[in-house]
This record gives C-alpha cells, sequence and structure tokens, in this order.
C-alpha cells in the first residue's frame, strides 16, 4: 500500500487553468474524498493521479517515487470508473479476470484472486452470469471486483454510484466503506454529492474553480468551514445565508444587526472586523429552534412547506429582508403556508462571513469536533 503526495501540480488546457498549485498529502489507508460541484477540476485531478493526463507542472509521488512520467500501468493503481464498462459477452468471472489474461497472470492465480475478490464482494454465486443477469449494484461491484484482483496500491473511484438508484447508492456507500476497512488500503473518491463525501471519508478535500477550498474531516468542514463556498457546499439543506451589518468588534465577538430583525454579539474572532462593515451571516437549518429556546427571534411568513416524514422543512420569507430562510424541523410540524412563524436564532451556532467570503474564526467549541488551521498541504 502507499499514500499519495501532490506538490504545486497544475493542469491547463490552452489557456485554462483546470487545476491550480495543488498540493495535498493523502496518508496510507486513507479514504479521502475530492468533492466540488461540476467543473472544478475534482475527476481531471484524480486523472492525473492515474496518469491518464499528463501533469502540466508539478510533481506526483505514489509513495516514494515520483510519478510524472510513468506510465498508467506501472503507478500501482487501480481505477473505477463512473460507467462499469464490462463485456456484455463475458462472465462475471471472465470480466473480472480480464486484465489479469492480458497481463500474463498464470491461471491458478487468477482463479485464487477471482475467488478472493468474489468472497469480498459477495459475488462467489455470480460468477458464471453475465453482467444482462446482474443488478445495477452488482454490476458495480463486479466493476469494483475488476479493478481490486489487480491488488492495486490505490483505488481510485469517479463517482461509481451515480448510475444507481437512491436505495442502491445507501447500499454501495455502506458496502465500500467495509471494503475499505477490510483491505486497509488507499482510496481517492470522486464525488459531487456531498452526502457520499460525508459519510464515506476519513478526509474531504472541497475543490471550487481548480483550487483547494478546504481539507479536513466531514465533521471539521461542517461545523468550522474556512469560507463561504465550503459552508453552503457541505450539508443538506445548505447552509443559511443572512445580510448583517456591524454595529462592534471586540477580540472575542462581534455584534451584528440583521435588518427589521435583531441585534445580537456572536461568538467568533473580530481580527479584522469594524464597525459599520457589511458581512453575511451563516446559520444552518437544522441549527435555527423552536422560538422558545433561543434568546433571539427571526420573524418571517411561510412560503413553503415540505413535509418529508421525519422532519418539515419551513421556507420563510424574512420580514423586512428580501431573503428567504430554510428553518429544518426534526418532526412532523403543523403549519400553515402564508401564516406569519417565528424561529429561534441560537448566536453560537451562527457564522460569520467577510465580503470576500472568508469566514471569522468561530469561538464556539462543538463536541467531538477539534478545530485546525486550514492546510492544502497537509
Amino acid at each position: 500500500m502507499a499514500g499519495v503526495t501532490l506538490r504545486n501540480v497544475c493542469k491547463t488546457f490552452g489557456e485554462n487553468a483546470i487545476a491550480k498549485d495543488i498540493s495535498l498529502t493523502i496518508n496510507d489507508g486513507e479514504f479521502v474524498v475530492f468533492v466540488g460541484p461540476s467543473g472544478c477540476g475534482k475527476s481531471t485531478l484524480l486523472r492525473m493521479i492515474a496518469g491518464l493526463e499528463d501533469i502540466t507542472s508539478g510533481d506526483l509521488f505514489i509513495g516514494e517515487q515520483r510519478m510524472n512520467d510513468i506510465p498508467p500501468a506501472e503507478r500501482g493503481v487501480g481505477m473505477v470508473f463512473q460507467s462499469y464498462a464490462l463485456y456484455p459477452h463475458l462472465s462475471v468471472a471472465d470480466n473480472m479476470s480480464f486484465g489479469l489474461k492480458l497481463a500474463g497472470t498464470n491461471k491458478l492465480e487468477i482463479s485464487q484472486r477471482i475467488q478472493q475478490a468474489a468472497e469480498i464482494l459477495q459475488l462467489d454465486h455470480l460468477l458464471e452470469r453475465q453482467p444482462k443477469a446482474l443488478s445495477g449494484g452488482q454490476r458495480q461491484r463486479v466493476a469494483i471486483g475488476r479493478t481490486l484482483v489487480a491488488e492495486p496500491h490505490v483505488f481510485l473511484l469517479d463517482e461509481p454510484l451515480s448510475n444507481l438508484d437512491a436505495a442502491l447508492r445507501v447500499q454501495m456507500r455502506i458496502e465500500l466503506a467495509k471494503l475499505h476497512k477490510r483491505l486497509g488500503c488507499t482510496m481517492i473518491y470522486v464525488t459531487h454529492d456531498q452526502v457520499e463525501a460525508m459519510t464515506l471519508a476519513h478526509q474531504i478535500v472541497v475543490l471550487d474553480g481548480g483550487q483547494v477550498s478546504q481539507v479536513g474531516t466531514p465533521l471539521e468542514l461542517y461545523h468550522y468551514p474556512t469560507n463561504r463556498f465550503v459552508a453552503g457546499f457541505i450539508g443538506s439543506p445548505k447552509m443559511n445565508f443572512l445580510p448583517v451589518t456591524v454595529k462592534a468588534a471586540e477580540k472575542d465577538r462581534v455584534q451584528v444587526e440583521l435588518t427589521g430583525q435583531t441585534m445580537f454579539w456572536l461568538p467568533v474572532d473580530g481580527t479584522g472586523v469594524t464597525a459599520g462593515d457589511d458581512m453575511v451571516l451563516g446559520i444552518r437549518p437544522e441549527h435555527l429552534l423552536n422560538v422558545g429556546n433561543a434568546d433571539h427571534q427571526l420573524s418571517g411568513e411561510i412560503q413553503v412547506v415540505e413535509q418529508l416524514g421525519n422532519e418539515t422543512h419551513i421556507h420563510l420569507l424574512l420580514n423586512g429582508l428580501e431573503t428567504q430562510l430554510v428553518y429544518r424541523h426534526h418532526d412532523v410540524a403543523e403549519v400553515v403556508e402564508g401564516t406569519a412563524y417565528q424561529v429561534g436564532l441560537p448566536a453560537a451556532r451562527c457564522h460569520l462571513f467577510h465580503a470576500d467570503g472568508h469566514a471569522c474564526t468561530r469561538l464556539h467549541s462543538e463536541p467531538g469536533v477539534t478545530k485546525r488551521t486550514n492546510r492544502s498541504d497537509r
């Protein structure tokens, strides 16, 4: 097994920069997820690690070896693509063994590797079937098994669950987590789905416009985003953003005013904040409270109610603001669209962002989460 290190890696197509000076250290045995919106460069970065795209500048190491000029077949990596790309006329066993046969591996070793991979992926009773006789989840496991039998040092997975329905995606997420725990190998997983990132990753790399926005554990990114982009991308429903004006700033707190609503202190680092600054307050829908359980209240009119059974999403148009707010109520809520409604605002759970999107450091400690300084070269 081996870790992966990127040092100042750049990728350009003509004048278009796809990856911009990316430095990362992925430790041996980690499950790391690259996440971000479409076009942010996450798949291109994965393909550079695999050797399917040339690196314009910078260095890539797998283990201790520099890989920039090493052919893909000699890098010790295995890649699972978004498409299953199975041979329809071959059995499961033949699909999984195809690469080994091309490499000249002897028949006994091929048989042993196929049987071992099939047992791990629960495919041993399906080895004689053709892909057309398999479900979507089973086909994806065959694609993973084809990579597994090659015994790579590093697994690369490029949105492998995007073609599955919702139930199968949940099932396959669990199976991938179990597979990583059993193998203990380095896995790098690309997705645009932040739920997959939160549930699978040891570390998440959030990419935006070809650059690393933040690297951290799932809970670290959730509770302590370093900028507004990460705050809005991680979490579902996404974080609410409300315009505020700074009334006063001290070392360990900032007083803000939400027009037409309320004025209150936030426990954030006030360094670089000045009275009169226009800033943005962030609060997650699930951190808003029933009105009786908070010191500060927000009032508005209910625009939309989404009843999900286990929870209710209440969309408010705040009084005095042309701003929508989503409140995530953890149960069925008997409310009516078009009526007035109030929610409680806990100052300790709020985030505060400068006009450039940079976050003020939150001073409230979340249980079980260690705050770190954001580093892209960890």
